[in-house]
């Protein structure tokens, strides 16, 4: 190899100056190309993110409900969403501003943790997921992710009194706490742990861990500042391990943001704005200096806080900033709030459960009686069909039905508001049982009924109309009272498919605080102003139709 280096430089000295000449305008011209065609390139991209985000928007996946630090409610203002991930957001949507020209602002869109990849692969909810997303391979085949912007491990904590866990290896055989779907979780199982213990967040482990209910908890270190490292009832055991990196998410299909986004990163990275949000949230660590890659490097590493040869610069606790979070922000926020401060936000979700129970049923009700009388008196098509349509609906999850209609009609363009969704699922679903109470009332009342109004002359459409319904209404007011309470508890379900309910907004306050017992108590109430009054309204209907009888 190097003899014919020396050969090609032997051909070229060999060369007139002339033809030198000429060659090196040609080599100048070609890299002059190069270059134009990927500054074309280039400015075709941002051409096509400006027509996209012509909005002014850029709208960012996550979920409040999982905590400090990625995004939680502001210990000052609980309607407010914070967390270093709500900065990391804001200060990219500041950089593509910067780049694109154009007014943006980043927009937090509340999503159940679960349901996160469904929103942005199917429904198509949000432009990207931030929250805590970590990258693996399975993720990989379906996402298109950007470079990392956070390196994580995991860190097991133990109660403070137990001297018998030392390492991940002292957990075989007892019960450890994680978060379901989490990296650590995968860890567990692949270490062998026989009793895993998959909660949904991630306080609920920690206060399980101290209660005596497990022996151990594996999460991310960050999880673990916050929840774990400020309770003098628990503490850390081993070093951190099994390192890993949170990204953002993309649609496979989204090139053009996930490279912006690639730069912008770049651009928080090298000037310092990064390492700064890290060190307002206290999760600055040498772990970080792995976020530095490519040919600006050296540039990273120092925007990182980091030498050339990735040492840390200075020691975390010499460059804490003045304006840094509380690292018991979670206490600030049970301390600060108060009734007045988080029963607005409960009323206005209590307003949406009402809105979701209230259309729901008028829908059930309208949807009932049709399938009631084609079951009753329809040809036999029609009553098998009936019958099937009460039989599926009846049979099927709930939960299963609001995932089918919000995301599997997707794949066929038909696409419906999550309320909306969430309205005619609730509709078809109810109007099942309505059907059934419906049918069990008529035919309770008595073949008399029918023969007295044949009677007087009457047709049996008029009869049914002006005899038999209105003595099934009165029996069936009692089944459909009941239902349209049951109904009130079954608007929970609609949190995976982003539509923030009484439940789900009480278990982001409650997590954001852990003030679990009053805001409980509190949304216990709501649900019992909503619901106690049918029950009166009820039995003041039955007492009226007795009346008229």
């Amino acid at each position: 190899m190097p003899s014919a280096k020396r050969s090609h430089r032997v051909g070229i000295a060999r060369l007139s100056p002339c033809c030198r000449i000429v060659l090196a305008v040609a080599v100048w011209a070609l890299a002059a190309c190069q270059s134009a065609a990927a500054n074309d390139g280039i400015a075709a991209r941002d051409e096509r993110l400006r027509q996209r985000l012509s909005q002014g928007v850029l709208r960012w996946g996550g979920d409040a409900e999982g905590g400090a630090p990625y995004q939680l409610r502001d210990p000052h203002d609980p309607s407010r969403v914070i967390g270093f991930e709500v900065e990391l957001a804001d200060a990219l949507a500041e950089v593509l501003a910067q780049r694109l020209k154009i007014p943006l602002m980043a927009e937090f869109v509340q999503y159940q943790w679960e349901s996160l990849e469904l929103g942005l692969l199917i429904s198509k909810d949000y432009d990207c997921i931030i929250s805590g997303f970590e990258v693996t391979p399975a993720r990989r085949e379906n996402m298109l992710f950007t470079r990392p912007y956070y390196t994580y491990a995991e860190q097991l904590v133990v109660r403070a009194d137990d001297h018998h866990i030392n390492s991940l290896e002292d957990c075989l055989d007892k019960a450890v706490g994680t978060l379901a779907g989490s990296s650590a979780e995968r860890l567990l199982s692949a270490r062998g742990v026989r009793e895993i213990v998959a909660f949904d967040g991630q306080i609920e482990p920690y206060l399980d861990l101290e209660l005596g209910r497990l022996d151990a908890v594996l999460l991310d270190s960050i999880i673990a500042l916050y929840y774990a490292s400020i309770n003098p009832k628990l503490k850390y055991v081993g070093g951190v391990t099994d390192p890993g990196s949170y990204a953002i998410a993309l649609r496979p299909d989204d090139v053009d943001l996930a490279q912006a986004l690639d730069e912008a990163l770049g651009v928080l990275i090298r000037d310092g704005r990064l390492r700064a949000i890290f060190l307002r949230w206290h999760v600055w660590n040498d772990q970080q200096s792995a976020l530095a890659t490519g040919e600006d490097r050296s540039a990273q590493l120092a925007g990182l806080g980091f030498t050339s040869d990735g040492a840390p610069a200075a020691d975390v606790a010499d460059i804490t900033p003045a304006d840094a979070v509380d690292i018991h922000i979670i206490a600030s926020s049970a301390q600060l709030w108060t009734i007045r401060q988080y029963a607005p936000l409960l009323l206005k979700a209590a307003g949406m459960t009402l809105l979701l129970t209230v259309c729901s049923m008028a829908a059930a009700v309208c949807l009932a009686l049709p399938i009631c009388l084609a079951r009753l008196y329809g040809p036999a098509p029609l009553r098998w069909a009936a019958l099937v349509y009460v039989e599926f609906f009846r049979g099927i999850p709930l939960l299963l039905l609001l995932f089918v209609l919000y995301f599997g009609f997707s794949g066929f363009d038909v696409q419906m508001s999550a309320i909306a969704t969430a309205i005619v699922g609730f509709g078809l679903n109810y109007a099942a049982y309505e059907a059934e109470i419906y049918r069990s009332s008529i035919l309770a009342i008595p073949v008399g009924q029918w023969e007295a109004g044949q009677a007087l002359g009457m047709t049996h459409a008029t009869t049914f109309r002006r005899i038999i319904l209105p003595q099934a209404l009165q029996t069936a007011l009692g089944p459909m009272t009941n239902d349209f309470v049951a109904l009130f508890k079954d608007t929970s379900l609609v949190s995976v498919i982003a539509v923030r309910e009484l439940t789900k907004e009480y278990l982001i306050l409650s997590r954001s605080s852990l003030k679990f017992l009053e805001l409980g108590l509190l949304t216990a109430a709501l649900y019992l102003c909503m619901s106690v009054p049918l029950g009166y309204l009820s039995r003041y209907l039955e007492s009226r139709f007795k009346a008229g009888r």
